[in-house]
């Protein structure tokens, strides 16, 4: 039997995960992280309201508390909100701000869970670190090199944010759920008496208040241009602060084009805008506008007709292969463009410096700039090949 440490989250899926292992007879240890949350919030009527990480909320804590309790295993609450804030969070708002749309479940599972928690557990001896992701990982027939798989349920398969994944992550990586349904999760949890039976899961992100990623820009760039001031004032009085240079970028007001390079209107700050957006652009015109492209370069915006984000290619960067072997020549691949989006057949070309060139059978709707391609085998297609970050 092994020792497994499991990812506890005071959830349903890391809850009936941890009872498994237990069943089966391995040495199971809880471990859950403190993630960053953002500073108290002073409303109108003079009260603080504090914003909690759905992660590692009061409430969350005690359920997993009282999970691991009721499994007899020892339970570890390990506070991880520096790394989090400074890999996570600040590369959310620094892409946003630089015109592009991230996945920071990406960064955390890479960063946090599968380096940070990983590095804990292996300093605990443990010989596998297990979550509640609907995925599986098996050794592959021929080449014996570990992969990844879907989880057998299509409607909470978690490969698109697990293809980040080495191989060294994936040997010591467990997911006792990847075999089952959320259904059958559910059923288990009732079985063994979990409170967390029932508990309604969220898929929104996890350190910003109400799904308000807008909101969280605007709090998050005063709250660091603050501070970034601070020590200035300190030090030079009002002269020294107003000379400071922010500790981070500021979305910055710039011009909104149509195709034919007609100014339109202004925009307040490419961070507040995602391609497809067809809301909040404050323009007029004959027929619905959608943001088709975020030019950082220009600071601006250029909208048209829907018809328009219809694309048959696109340039991946920053890929990662999860068997270690980067191909030099050009293969099929099913790819998926978004965590929910479709999947569609693709010819995929090594461009070299970990970019590849995509051209889709099918066009797709919206492929977004910062959003991740994840590549499945077409000969087996639950197997994850490789995934990059969407460039153009």
């Amino acid at each position: 039997m092994a020792r497994i440490v499991v990812a506890m989250s005071g959830g349903v899926d890391s809850s009936v995960a941890a009872a498994l292992l237990k069943e089966q007879g391995h040495e199971v240890i809880g471990i859950m992280l403190r993630l960053w949350s953002e500073p108290g919030v002073i409303e109108d009527d003079g009260v603080e309201r504090v914003v909690q990480n759905k992660c590692c909320s009061l409430e969350a804590v005690d359920d997993a508390r009282r999970v691991a309790r009721m499994l007899d295993i020892p339970f570890y609450l390990v506070n991880v909100e520096q790394e989090f804030k400074n890999t996570v969070v600040d590369m959310f708002y620094e892409e946003y701000v630089a015109g592009r749309t991230p996945n920071p479940c990406l960064t955390c599972n890479r960063h946090i869970r599968f380096t940070v928690l990983l590095n804990r557990a292996l300093a605990l001896d443990a010989d596998y670190l297990a979550t509640g992701h609907y995925v599986r990982v098996d050794d592959h027939p021929i080449t014996g090199k570990r992969r990844l798989r879907r989880g057998i349920d299509p409607d909470k398969d978690q490969s698109y944010v697990l293809h980040v994944l080495n191989q060294q992550q994936l040997a010591h990586a467990c997911f006792p759920l990847g075999s089952y349904t959320k259904t059958q999760v559910r059923a288990m949890a009732a079985e063994r008496g979990m409170s967390v039976a029932s508990k309604a899961e969220s898929q929104e992100i996890c350190f910003v208040a109400q799904n308000d990623y807008r909101g969280f820009i605007n709090r998050y760039s005063s709250t660091m241009a603050t501070a970034a001031q601070e020590p200035f004032a300190l030090a030079g009085g009002a002269a020294a602060a107003r000379n400071a240079k922010p500790l981070i970028t500021l979305p910055k007001p710039g011009p909104i084009y149509d195709l034919h390079g007609k100014m339109l209107g202004r925009h307040r700050g490419l961070a507040f805008y995602t391609i497809g957006q067809r809301k909040g652009l404050g323009i007029t015109s004959r027929e619905p506008l959608h943001v088709l492209k975020i030019d950082a370069a220009q600071n601006a915006l250029i909208v048209g007709p829907a018809a328009e984000l219809e694309k048959t290619s696109f340039t991946v960067g920053k890929m990662h292969y999860l068997s270690g072997d980067i191909p030099t020549e050009p293969f099929e691949a099913r790819v998926r463009v978004r965590y929910k989006a479709p999947e569609e057949t693709a010819l995929v070309t090594p461009l070299g410096g970990k970019r590849v060139h995509v051209i889709l059978a099918r066009p797709q709707r919206a492929i977004t700039p910062g959003q991740a391609a994840v590549f499945y085998s077409d000969e087996d297609d639950d197997e994850v090949l490789c995934g990059g970050i969407i460039e153009e």
